[in-house]
């Protein structure tokens, strides 16, 4: 009996960060659907109520990251991944992913820590309420710029097998492979940027 319930405690485990159709409502669209609206009125209302930034501007291809573009969370300009400029880091994530609750104040506080010398970028992976993700965001005090990606696009190119998820981009345009892990600190989040990019960051 013991060992049963063991299973059912990792089988649940597992379902709050692997991609899945959303509980919190009623005729709820299913999970991939890359019809969901990501720019509505009532979306960009959300986005200037929590002060997400703009997504960042275009530019010619200088890195190594898929070409794929993607909306720009409540409102905004389409974003060709392969136009960002590095130092970058990527957080991916999903309002129906518990993990990535837990993640976002350790992104948002590298993002104001790393002024000038990293920047943050988020992109809502394989979510089709993109409400519920504005409202998640603003509740966490985010702030830096905010993708959408409910079609799921980046799940071959990237080879998702879960949220939460970090991708790295350097200087020079090259990409890390993404790493599916939860991180638990500002501390850790903040060493594995300096590893990964070989930028010092302040504590």
């Amino acid at each position: 009996m013991r060992r049963l319930l063991g299973a059912l405690l990792v089988c649940l485990l597992l379902a709050s960060c692997t991609p899945g159709t959303s509980t919190s409502g009623a005729g709820s669209t299913t999970a991939g659907d890359s019809r969901v609206d990501v720019d509505t009125p009532a979306l960009r209302a959300l986005k200037a109520g929590a002060g997400v930034e703009p997504c960042p501007g275009g530019g010619s291809g200088s890195n190594r990251l898929p070409a794929v573009r993607l909306r720009c969370l409540g409102g905004g300009r389409t974003v060709d991944l392969t136009s960002l400029k590095g130092p970058l880091v990527i957080n991916l994530f999903a309002q129906w992913c518990g993990p990535c609750r837990s993640e976002l104040p350790y992104y948002q506080a590298l993002h104001e820590k790393g002024k000038g010398v990293v920047k943050v970028v988020g992109i809502d992976y394989l979510d089709v309420q993109p409400e519920a993700a504005l409202q998640l965001v603003k509740d966490a005090g985010v702030t830096f710029p905010l993708m959408a990606d409910p079609g799921g696009a980046l799940r071959a190119p990237f080879r998702v097998r879960g949220l939460p998820g970090v991708v790295f981009v350097g200087k020079d345009g090259s990409v890390s492979q993404p790493e599916f892990r939860v991180v638990t600190s500002y501390a850790e989040l903040r060493g594995l940027v300096q590893d990964a990019l070989d930028v010092r960051i302040p504590s």
